[in-house]
């Protein structure tokens, strides 16, 4: 079994958020890895609702802060539908991955945990005017 760890940065490479996951099989899938990323975060804000929510992906009816997304009241976060959105973004370069020292471009391709166990987010933010 393997540990996960998933670190957002900035496009510079200045680290913003890390946390790990352990217990998982030595390969997974781009998509099975956002996916897991993605509902872990639900669970951790579920586990106490407040009215923000620091996560890859922006829930349905928040609005986008510095780092996070503000939330109109306290509430659970679907981690399926999480999962939905960031996997969409994924696909339309809402973000990219980072595993080991490449950039993963595919939803179906491979990451061997036991030699990549760290991996990268870096969300791309659309320029004003542009």
């Amino acid at each position: 079994m393997a540990t996960v760890t998933f670190r957002d940065e900035t496009a510079t490479g200045k680290p913003l958020t890390e946390f790990e996951v352990a217990g998982q099989p030595a390969r997974m899938t781009v998509r099975e890895l956002i996916r897991l990323r993605v509902r872990e975060e639900a669970a951790r804000h579920n586990a106490r609702p407040a009215n923000r929510f620091n996560g890859l992906v922006r829930p349905d009816d928040a609005e986008t802060e510095l780092n996070g997304y503000r939330l109109r009241e306290p509430r659970r976060i679907d981690g399926e539908r999480q999962a939905e959105i960031a996997e969409r973004a994924f696909l339309s370069n809402g973000f990219f991955v980072l595993a080991g020292d490449r950039q993963v471009e595919d939803l179906d391709e491979a990451v061997d945990l036991t030699t990549d166990p760290d991996l990268v987010f870096i969300k791309l933010v659309a320029l004003a005017g542009g």
